[in-house]
């Protein structure tokens, strides 16, 4: 890489597909090596896309941006009575991407990102990784609406200011679909389609209900239940 004096960074795990990692590194290859010593995760991250940036910049305000564009995809918890964030979102690599790419265009400087191509190396990873993902679906508890309290005929909301179809609604048609133009959808196959994403992506991240997102909601009352 050239003596610029940094970069933005998406960086992808397939230990973790729904996720991606976005932060700022003066040399994003040694920011790698520094995630992958660990060994606490079954695969090593690899570098999706670099925006190239001519003054140094704090993870904060990059993470400022995106939170004000959609503050649930954030990865924050609760640990020792302390709220930690993380540098990790709720989207895909291509969501992510976009949100670069519209950043390049407004300072004309179009040129300066790059996608890095995976290597077959990588690819194989992706592969083994999604084939151990398909072997514990069946294992996930899907969503219903009925977690939510959310009638059959109640509306809720498409919610993602990256997509030019935020602010759609969609009206509940029974405990596991909507109905969208006519046409009934999972949550998670709609949320895809919307966001205009290559890989699935996790439905009620993307709507909300009066205000509310659904996973919170869910979580909410979840815990409300175990009370």
């Amino acid at each position: 890489m050239s003596n610029s004096v940094g970069y933005i960074y998406i960086l992808t795990n397939p230990s973790f597909k729904e996720y991606v990692k976005i932060g700022y590194a003066d040399d994003v290859q040694k920011r790698l090596k520094q995630l992958n010593r660990s060994e606490c995760i079954p695969f090593a991250f690899r570098v999706y896309a670099t925006y190239e940036v001519d003054s140094r910049l704090s993870d904060t305000k990059i993470h400022s941006i995106i939170d004000k564009l959609n503050p649930n995809l954030r990865s924050i918890e609760t640990f020792e009575g302390k709220e930690r964030k993380r540098e990790f979102y709720a989207m895909s690599p291509e969501d992510a991407y976009s949100i670069l790419e519209a950043i390049a265009e407004i300072n004309g400087r179009q040129d300066k990102l790059k996608k890095i191509q995976p290597t077959i190396e990588e690819q194989n990873e992706e592969d083994e990784a999604e084939e151990i993902e398909e072997e514990h679906h069946e294992r996930w508890a899907p969503f219903k609406f009925s977690m939510c309290n959310i009638q059959p005929g109640e509306e809720i909301v498409f919610s993602n200011t990256a997509s030019p179809y935020d602010g759609e609604v969609c009206k509940v048609l029974n405990d596991k679909q909507i109905e969208y133009k006519g046409k009934p959808w999972s949550l998670s196959a709609l949320a895809t389609k919307l966001s205009n994403s290559k890989w699935s992506v996790a439905g009620p991240r993307y709507f909300k209900y009066k205000g509310e997102w659904l996973n919170t909601i869910r979580e909410r009352m979840e815990a409300e239940s175990n009370e």
